[in-house]
Parts: structure tokens; sequence; C-alpha cells
């Protein structure tokens, strides 16, 4: 397995494609985006190791964000590569015009419900992606336990929703330890977004926790992520995350006992401050996933588009009640 680094102006930092050519087949996990120097990258660090675009025989992609997908139409063109995606962002990756017209209704209504200020609302609608400058390929679908052999390497589907509906990671055994390609739900500097990352999500966070228990929970000797650095100690970032919500989650609290109510907008702005580019999705997006948690959890009541602290909540801080899972995590 080779790590291809492709450029990305995102803050997340450089793509990842992750490389399989020890045997009869050659396949990618991801392909960055579908930019002229991502391409150049791509088919460079394909000559590297000997094999060309038009050699790939199949694309396992982790998500539908299109810095992970972008190329794979065009992939699929050249070599008639096999396209793999979760089933429920194949819609996305395949370029639906009803999906990506659900999505983009959805962010409109969310945009509106946060309370993001139409001038930043033209912002974010000036960065969306258009799909259609995108060359998009024909999907196969798979879904959470699925098992493919790759050059004599098991790659199990595993679905870790949160981050986007569809995420998916694929472990594997390497040399005898078992590591895993995790996308965007373990990256190794940040914390993945949820709750504006992909808005088709119900319940982002507690689903994201859930995923985050479940890498924690698997012990892996090391993590190759969609974004930067490969990861040696994936249960302890897994944990740090989960803390970091868990922190994050009584910062809303706090924010709201003292300024409350306040909409979805303005907890975000107390949490992140200014917002520029695609955080101006991200921030309430974050805010909207704490916000709508801690409604569940009984620790928030909502009133239209405002939230405010429950009493309960209240002598919780009191009494400086930090326990995790306190919260439901």
């Amino acid at each position: 397995m080779e790590r291809l680094t492709l450029s990305n102006a995102a803050f997340e930092g450089n793509n990842n494609a992750y490389l399989f050519n020890d045997g009869p087949e050659t396949v990618l996990i991801d392909t960055g985006d579908w930019m002229d120097a991502t391409r150049t990258q791509l088919e460079a660090a394909l000559e590297d190791h000997g094999v060309t675009v038009e050699d790939i025989d199949r694309i396992f992609l982790t998500h539908w964000h299109p810095d992970h997908t972008g190329l794979a139409g065009e992939i699929q063109s050249r070599s008639g590569a096999a396209v793999y995606a979760h089933v429920e962002d194949a819609p996305l990756v395949e370029g639906d015009e009803q999906a990506w017209n659900d999505l983009h209704r959805t962010q409109e209504r969310y945009f509106d419900e946060w309370g993001i200020p139409e001038p930043k609302q033209a912002v974010l609608r000036e960065r969306m992606v258009d799909p259609t400058t995108i060359q998009a390929p024909e999907v196969t679908t798979m879904e959470d336990g699925d098992v493919f052999t790759v050059n004599g390497h098991d790659l199990r589907v595993v679905h870790t929703s949160g981050h986007a509906a569809g995420l998916c990671m694929f472990e594997t055994t390497l040399d005898g330890a078992s590591v895993v390609f995790t996308g965007d739900a373990l990256l190794p500097v940040y914390t993945p977004n949820v709750g504006g990352a992909d808005v088709r999500v119900e319940n982002p966070l507690e689903k994201y926790l859930r995923a985050l228990r479940r890498i924690a929970d698997a012990e892996y000797t090391r993590a190759w992520p969609g974004h930067r650095d490969p990861i040696d100690d994936p249960t302890g970032r897994a944990e740090h995350i989960i803390d970091h919500h868990e922190e994050r989650a009584w910062r809303v609290l706090n924010v709201l006992d003292e300024s409350g109510p306040l909409d979805t907008w303005e907890v975000s702005a107390a949490l992140f401050g200014e917002l520029s580019d695609i955080h101006i999705l991200h921030g309430p997006g974050e805010a909207y996933a704490h916000l709508e948690h801690l409604e569940r959890t009984g620790d928030v009541i909502t009133k239209g588009r405002t939230y405010r602290i429950a009493e309960s909540a209240i002598e919780d801080l009191q009494q400086g009640t930090t326990q995790r899972w306190k919260l439901g995590f």
C-alpha cells in the first residue's frame, strides 16, 4: 500500500489517496479533488509506482465530499474502473440531480433556521461546489460489513456516519497489523465537522460519537486518514475527540447560561467568533449538532429558533458536574 499526497486548498490539509498495486489489481481508496493540479499530481504519483490511470481497476470512496471523489468519474472513463460508495452517498457521487437539489434545499432551510445572516449565506452559495462541473462516475453501492479482497488483502467496510451520511472506513491487516483507512472519520489535527459538513445526517453528533467509540474500541495499530499524516494511536485520537466534544457541550451550556436564549448563529459566534469561507457553514453546523443533542438529553430547551439552558443543567454547571457521558456521550 502506498499513500499518495495530493494538494487541497481546504483547511484540513493535503488529501490522501491510497494505492494498492502489489498484485494483479490496481486499486485506489479516494481520488482527491477534480482540480488540474490534483490530476497532474495523481498521474505523477501513479507513474512513480509503475502504473497509470488507465491501469486502475477499482476505486473505493470513503464519502461523497468532492475533495475525496472529484476524479472518480474521469478515472472510470479512462480505465473502466468500478467505483464503490456507500448506498447513502452514492446518489451524490453519481451526480444525481434530485439528490443534489434535495441537499441544497436542506442547506437553504438550515441557513434560515440557524439564523445565518444573508450576506454570509451569499458567501456560502458562492463557495458551494457545482456538481455539474465534475465528471461523475457510475457507482456500485456498498454497506457496513461488506468485505472486498484486494490483492490478497480483505478490506472490510465500516460505516461511520456523522461527518457524512455514508462515510465509510476500510479496515484490513497490513504486515500483520490491524489498520484502518478512516477518510474524514478520524483526522490527526482537526476534529471533523459534524452538523454542517452533511446536513442530511439526523442526530449527527450522536452518530459521530458512536463512530468514534467504534474506532476507539477496535484498537487499530494505525489509521490512514483522508488528510495529512498517519495516526499511530487511533484509539487515543478517538478518545481525544470524544473529550473535545464533551468539553464543547459544556461550553455551549455555559454560553446559554450566561447569554441565552440564543439562536444557532449566536451560539456559533460565541464558540468560534467571526467566520469566513466554508466555516460559515461548519461553525453553526457544529453548534446545531450540539444544541440538537442537548435538547434531546433534556439539557437545552428550544422555543422557535432559539435555545435556553434547562434548570437541571444550570444546577449541574453550578455543581461542576463534568463527568463524561453526563450529557449522553
